[in-house]
């Protein structure tokens, strides 16, 4: 009956895709980024919380809530304020020049080369972290939900495997050889069907424990874990509190602000009052986030007693166990769909950096559009595949979202801090931009990859050598051992930062950059974006100081 579900699900929505979008034009590049500057603040904010609402978070942040408890929705309550910093700064810029892409403003402030730099470091992270992440989280849903390891009477690292190569490689197809035309329509109703079972899978889950009465069941899960209900992280959590100061609200603004995935929906604005409206509604409803991506992973662990192999598995687990039979299949056709809509538009944004800003930009620059998007696409394929065979090994990581958080790093911090010295300064020169970007990377892989690995192993063999068996102390003991990764983040922007500075002094522009107003919208700010702004940092303070 799952089954069924799930394909009749999953056929209905390619069958309404096709019929929408069977006469549309995809012979060039220019269907990848549409800016048609005509959006409302309503779209704007769907958008911006639906693309953002996918497998590799509801699965991976819910793992990270079942392990620690509710520290973990920092992720997403800091992403409101980050929201309001955006529209309150980088929004006006951006529109102000007129830009499309992100990228594009590097190419203007400071040259084509840092641009392609910044193209190759996005591109780098996509086939090592986001596509790998996207296919993993997807496979351990779909195999959870559907218990592939009996069904096909194979083991949970094969039935991973199985999963991920289904997953590629249809997604694959659809991505790069034209099925994305179908994405904008697929994506409207999976949205629809993702947040109607997010919301009901913690409803159904506060069913169970209260015995059908929903107060009842929150009673018993924060009155039975106390523990789990702390807003401050521990020095051992995912997310210690301190690190809310240092680089969380870094990764926040590089993903709000900088992410081309995501801030191109506010690009597309009509003028700069709908787009501030939209980020702030967005960043509004952000708060209430905690309820699809943290609240079930809280019911999962009292539910499951903590007694699972994987907390990464609590999610799938947690939907196999609360939905009725028939809504399994619902919700994963659903979920799937939100993993192709991730996967591909992840793999069609490579495919998209390559052609341009690479393959045009510097092989064969008199390529006419065919043959961008030809080799493009066989750049895609070449991805998808790597991404592949990367995705199962993720299983090693330790929680799917920290190892997605921390990977990020190595490019995030390092595009976030040019962009920054781009916009607040005029003479900062364009190598001063590259010598940031790679000083960024090399200092962040030497800290995480070399250094943390060899003072964590000495410290928890000190440790161990002194008597100390308790896995509590030897976890603080690993914790305390190196600064954590937010920390780390936090010291290289500021570092970057001085860098790029000293280059700008030494060696300035000969001529200041002078950001143009091209006057494609009215750039007249929301006359209540500060009063929203303050409300809803307000409202944040107010949840942490209510669950500490």
């Amino acid at each position: 009956m799952q089954i069924l579900t799930f394909a009749g699900f999953t056929a209905l929505v390619a069958i309404i895709s096709y019929l929408k979008t069977r006469n549309q034009e995809e012979s060039s590049s220019d269907g990848y980024f549409l800016g048609g500057r005509s959006l409302t603040a309503g779209v704007i904010a769907g958008s911006l919380l639906l693309t953002n609402l996918s497998t590799e978070q509801i699965v991976g942040l819910n793992g990270s809530a079942y392990e620690s408890g509710l520290s973990v929705m920092v992720w997403e309550t800091l992403a409101a304020i980050a929201m309001v910093v955006t529209a309150m700064f980088l929004l006006p810029r951006y529109l102000k020049g007129g830009l499309t892409t992100v990228p594009g403003f590097l190419a203007k402030r400071f040259d084509v080369n840092t641009k392609t730099l910044t193209s190759v470091l996005f591109l780098t992270g996509y086939v090592v972290v986001l596509l790998p992440v996207i296919l993993y989280s997807g496979s351990l849903a779909i195999s959870g939900m559907f218990d592939v390891p009996e069904l096909l009477g194979v083991t949970h690292t094969e039935s991973i495997w199985i999963c991920v190569w289904g997953i590629g490689i249809i997604g694959s197809i659809y991505a790069v050889f034209g099925g994305l035309k179908a994405v904008a329509v697929s994506d409207s109703i999976n949205a629809v069907g993702l947040l109607v079972g997010g919301i009901l899978i913690p409803i159904f889950g506060l069913m169970m424990i209260g015995d059908g009465s929903i107060l009842d069941g929150l009673s018993i899960l924060t009155t039975e874990n106390p523990d789990k209900f702390k807003s401050l992280g521990k020095p051992s959590d995912p997310v210690p509190f301190h690190t809310i100061f240092t680089g969380m609200m870094l990764v926040q603004l590089f993903y709000w602000g900088t992410n081309q995935q995501i801030i191109q929906r506010a690009l597309g604005a009509k003028d700069l009052k709908e787009g501030q409206k939209g980020l702030l509604l967005a960043s509004f409803i952000k708060i209430l986030g905690p309820i699809i991506v943290v609240l079930p992973g809280l019911i999962a662990y009292h539910i499951f007693q903590g007694n699972l192999e994987s907390a990464d598995t609590a999610y799938p687990m947690l939907v196999k166990k609360v939905l009725p039979s028939a809504w399994v299949g619902f919700f994963a056709a659903v979920l799937f769909g939100a993993i192709l809509s991730s996967f591909n538009s992840v793999l069609n944004s490579s495919v998209t950096l390559f052609g341009i800003d690479i393959y045009k930009q510097h092989i064969n620059e008199d390529a006419d559009e065919k043959t961008v998007v030809k080799y493009g696409k066989t750049f895609g394929v070449i991805l998808a595949i790597a991404s592949m065979f990367i995705a199962p090994l993720i299983a090693n990581a330790g929680s799917l979202f920290a190892y997605l958080q921390e990977i990020n790093g190595i490019y995030s911090i390092p595009i976030l801090t040019i962009i920054v010295v781009g916009y607040l300064t005029k003479r900062v020169p364009a190598i001063a931009a590259k010598v940031g970007l790679l000083s960024g990377c090399l200092l962040y892989i030497l800290s995480q990859f070399i250094l943390q690995p060899y003072f964590i192993n000495k410290a928890v063999e000190d440790a161990k050598a002194s008597g100390i068996t308790d896995e509590v102390t030897l976890a603080l003991t690993e914790a305390q051992a190196y600064p954590h990764f937010l920390d780390v983040m936090a010291v290289l922007f500021i570092l970057n930062i001085v860098i790029m500075l000293i280059i700008g002094k030494l060696k300035p522009r000969e001529e200041p950059f002078v950001q143009e107003y091209t006057k494609q919208v009215d750039i007249t700010p929301w006359k209540y974006t500060k009063q929203a702004g303050i409300a809803i940092c307000v409202i944040v303070v107010g949840v942490y100081i209510y669950f500490a």
